[in-house]
């Protein structure tokens, strides 16, 4: 396995594009399922999660032609046999977001065994809300083998309603991708209420609709599908990564840096542009770059001295939980105490000891933490939990007075592509090396 080796203490500068969002593309991906026609998706990142989705695909017969335009990665996937409708545990079990070829799958198809599903160890996150809403549109669900098993009413198709979707840990953005797709070719009207409002949710719908769908309501907790007979090919580009997004402001915030983002959603990170404003770091728009303000050149500046502040991780448009482990790093070197509470996932705070070994003062109560910042973090052997945490512990190690090695890093290629030839670009002093050759300490 790969762990990164980092010499903190080089303030960030210069400029970084934003890739296409992984938690946007993997459902995108799977609804190229849902028609014979050939689908073709722009800024597609390089990541792990998104060659298991790959993969998966082509278990299920698609074809998959990768190619290159205006610098950006596109993939098109042309399904070409109908007749496997499974997706194994092999595959499932490095992915939670496997899921996704659920609702396409069934919808398509007439049937889908799709094996319970894996991901980081951030709590439990149970697919009940997807498999009780496809019920709602008359599916037939039956657990076999660690496998569910989905299938269509006798007639051979999903028929519309409405049902509510939201959950006690709030709504489900894959269990509304899922529903969603299978609406889509569902007979009359489904009405989803408590949908997800993230904006993975409404790229979605724009690629449907572009198939062919009728998706409103995207981003509102009530969305209604009109369903029709079929969906034919469409050319989509994936929006930004707003967590990819996040974590470089944050990381330019740490190091006192100057950094210009290009293709920065702003739009989607309200929530978290206005808690870095509050800490001292600055985002603003450069004039004249776009129209599109989830497509704007953003330049980052620091405050000298950053201050406290209090954080509750929220549904979209709140503050998003996969920038919860990251802006913790930046607030262990605040002024003050700041106060940070989970509302999503309750075990998401695996990175808080990690971050303690590094010198961070840091007290963990129930679904709260209360971040006392001190003077510096100092360098140590750190080890990632998730995907989140290790960027959260690399943004640390940015910011710490001498070497710090990060190990597990493989949970970072599932979200970040390239990350430390990118933060290298600005200025960092980060080396990817075999955990065999590090001295053990």
């Amino acid at each position: 396995m790969d762990a990164f080796t980092i010499h903190g203490g080089a303030p960030l500068s210069g400029r970084v594009r934003v890739n296409g969002s992984k938690n946007a593309a993997l459902p995108i991906l799977a609804a190229a399922l849902l028609t014979d026609e050939p689908v073709t998706i722009r800024d597609v990142p390089r990541l792990a999660d998104i060659s298991n989705m790959l993969r998966l695909l082509e278990r299920l017969g698609c074809t998959i032609d990768e190619h290159e335009s205006n610098g950006m990665r596109g993939l098109t996937i042309d399904v070409e046999d109908e007749s496997d409708n499974t997706a194994p545990y092999d595959v499932v079990r490095t992915m939670r977001a496997s899921v996704c070829v659920l609702g396409p799958l069934l919808a398509r198809r007439g049937m889908a065994r799709v094996s319970l599903p894996g991901g980081c160890a951030i709590g439990d996150r149970p697919i009940d809300l997807h498999l009780r809403g496809l019920e709602a549109l008359g599916a037939r669900i039956t657990l076999e083998g660690g496998d569910v098993v989905a299938r269509t009413p006798p007639t051979g198709r999903l028929i519309g309603k409405r049902l509510f979707l939201g959950g006690a840990n709030g709504p489900t953005v894959l269990g509304t991708a899922n529903i969603m797709c299978a609406a889509t070719l569902a007979k009359g009207t489904t009405i989803i209420e408590g949908a997800a409002c993230e904006p993975e949710v409404v790229d979605l719908a724009k690629l449907l609709n572009a198939m062919g769908a009728q998706v409103m309501g995207a981003g509102t907790p009530r969305i209604t599908v009109e369903g029709v007979e079929r969906l034919h090919g469409a050319t989509h580009t994936v929006i930004p990564d707003r967590i990819e997004a996040g974590t470089f402001l944050i990381a330019a915030g740490i190091t006192n840096g100057k950094v210009t983002l290009e293709n920065c959603p702003s739009d989607a990170l309200v929530a978290t542009l206005d808690q870095l404003e509050r800490v001292g770091v600055h985002v603003m728009a450069l004039p004249g770059r776009t129209e599109d303000p989830m497509r704007e050149t953003v330049e980052v500046q620091c405050e000298r001295r950053l201050k406290p502040t209090i954080v509750t991780t929220q549904p979209h448009p709140g503050f998003p939980t996969d920038l919860q482990a990251q802006m913790m790093a930046l607030l262990c070197v605040a002024d003050g105490n700041s106060v940070i509470t989970e509302r999503i996932f309750e075990q998401r705070f695996l990175h808080v000891a990690e971050l303690g070994r590094m010198g961070a003062n840091l007290f963990h109560q129930g679904p709260t933490v209360v971040v006392s910042g001190v003077r510096e973090l100092i360098g140590a052997p750190v080890m990632a939990s998730d995907l989140r945490a290790s960027a959260c512990l690399i943004i640390a190690g940015l910011a710490a007075r001498g070497q710090t090695t990060v190990r597990r890093v493989y949970h970072l290629d599932r979200g970040y592509e390239s990350m430390e030839k990118r933060l290298n670009s600005l200025g960092a002093l980060i080396e990817r090396v075999d955990e065999k050759q590090l001295v053990e300490i």
